[in-house]
């Protein structure tokens, strides 16, 4: 009998303890990106691969779309509650009564470049050229639109003086280039890495790096980050914190990565076939990503000139820029 009392006893010891060693039920999170495979996405690949989001109890689902453009209104509509993408959404969508706000930076500069056909414009000689012609984006409204802008602005052109094509970030916009389609094309790596082997494109801009990025913005251009609304930042502050640790450890482990590490890392689809054009592409843009996660008031303030260089809509609005980035969840996650 005292036996038996015995095992009881230590049953219910250990019941407690067994209970406290299951795994807790982890977060749900719909989050969007516009062309998960694009190097620009890395460090989000970098944090799904390596497990980061599932160690901070979180359970990220991705839903992958055309372009940055169409991630952003996803969040709009409600289909995701976070997306990895370009910073200046944020500054756009508060134009139009939208209050969305980046809470960890991945990358400072755009990682895009702008490229012309050497078939379609082999006489190319400045902006001018370009006037008339049909130029490749990833989607309307994306940050390789922004990118055009920029740059027909500063040849003195407008966006009423060019076409515009969606191509998408993977074969379509290698296809739409490659067949004479478009005259020119602004995309992320590695799909520029490729063309350039090829010899299809000459680019006439290049910010895939902190000086190209200052040369054509003036400074500092916060580009990929996450970013959510505010009013489901305030609501879910732990889940943000939660995402921003993740993403911090993805930057850590690329800070430090080598080209080859990062290739065997990503999925096999994202080479594109060729994993020494993806090294040489994570190469190219290695210097831009965030070595911190913190957002720097500069880069918010050249990015609002940029679009309101080109934007007549942007220039008229009052955007109050310290509600679009947060540094309170980088702060959290980095005090000893």
């Amino acid at each position: 009998m005292r036996a038996f009392v015995l095992s009881c006893f230590m049953l219910l010891v250990a019941a407690p303890a067994t209970a406290k060693e299951q795994p807790p039920d982890l977060t749900p999170v719909h989050l969007g990106v516009g062309g998960q495979a694009v190097i620009y996405n890395l460090p989000l690949t970098v944090a799904l691969e390596q497990g980061y989001f599932r160690d901070e109890g979180l359970d990220v689902k991705v839903i992958d779309f055309t372009g940055g453009g169409k991630a952003a209104q996803a969040l709009v509509a409600d289909a995701v509650q976070v997306v990895s993408g370009a910073y200046e959404h944020t500054l756009r969508l508060q134009a139009r009564g939208q209050a969305l706000q980046a809470f960890v930076l991945a990358s400072e500069s755009p990682q895009l470049a702008m490229g012309i056909s050497t078939r379609t414009l082999a006489n190319y000689s400045s902006i001018a050229d370009l006037r008339g012609k049909t130029i490749g984006i990833s989607a309307p409204g994306s940050s390789t639109q922004m990118l055009a802008n920029r740059v027909l602005a500063q040849g003195g052109l407008s966006t009423e003086d060019v076409a515009f094509a969606t191509v998408g970030t993977g074969a379509t916009a290698v296809q739409a280039m490659l067949s004479g389609k478009i005259h020119a094309l602004v995309n992320a790596e590695p799909l520029i890495s490729l063309l350039e082997q090829q010899q299809a494109i000459r680019l006439i801009a290049d910010a895939r790096t902190p000086a190209g990025t200052a040369a054509l913005f003036g400074g500092p251009m916060p580009a990929n980050t996450l970013y959510a609304k505010s009013t489901y930042i305030q609501n879910n502050p732990q889940t943000v914190q939660a995402l921003t640790n993740a993403m911090l450890k993805a930057l850590t482990w690329l800070h430090d990565a080598t080209d080859a590490e990062v290739a065997d890392l990503v999925p096999t689809p994202y080479l594109m076939g060729d994993a020494e054009l993806y090294r040489q592409a994570f190469r190219n843009i290695q210097p831009s990503l965030s070595v911190n996660g913190r957002f720097p008031a500069e880069g918010a303030r050249n990015a609002l000139q940029a679009l309101q260089s080109f934007d007549p809509a942007m220039a008229q609005r009052q955007i109050n820029l310290q509600a679009t980035w947060t540094n309170q969840f980088v702060d959290q996650a980095t005090q000893p």
